[in-house]
């Protein structure tokens, strides 16, 4: 069992930026891939960023690519996402989840374990 603890969401400005975390306990983090995934009202939970277990591997979707950026520091079994030039449409409740092996997954159902989510609110 893996449990993973978001932080870090809020209200930012459009042009902002936030850091999110997402803190891991339970078994090997570093056996883990982790991503990100975002959910807006009314909307299907979308892909935002995913990092393999080494850290070696990126991948980011293209509505974020060159603004986000994932990271991980598997000494503190922690994963981030850097957030720059947010925009109102980054508003979404931003979830971390865990898949056990090397690569992240674009898709939501190749995840074993997910976070409550964080609130990013980003005005205009």
């Amino acid at each position: 069992q893996v449990r993973l603890v978001e932080s870090g969401g809020g209200l930012v400005q459009a042009g902002g930026s936030l850091r999110l975390s997402c803190a891991a306990s339970g078994r090997t983090f570093s056996s883990y891939a982790m991503g990100w995934f975002r959910q807006a009202p009314g909307k299907e939970r979308e892909f935002v960023a995913a990092i393999s277990w080494s850290g070696g591997s990126t991948y980011y979707a293209d509505s974020v690519k060159g603004r986000f950026t994932i990271s991980r520091d598997n000494a503190k079994n922690t994963v981030y996402l850097q957030m720059n030039s947010l925009k109102p449409e980054d508003t979404a409740v931003y979830y971390c989840a865990a898949r056990h092996g090397y690569s992240g997954s674009y898709f939501p159902y190749e995840y074993d374990y997910w976070g409550q989510g964080t609130q990013v609110t980003v005005s205009s």
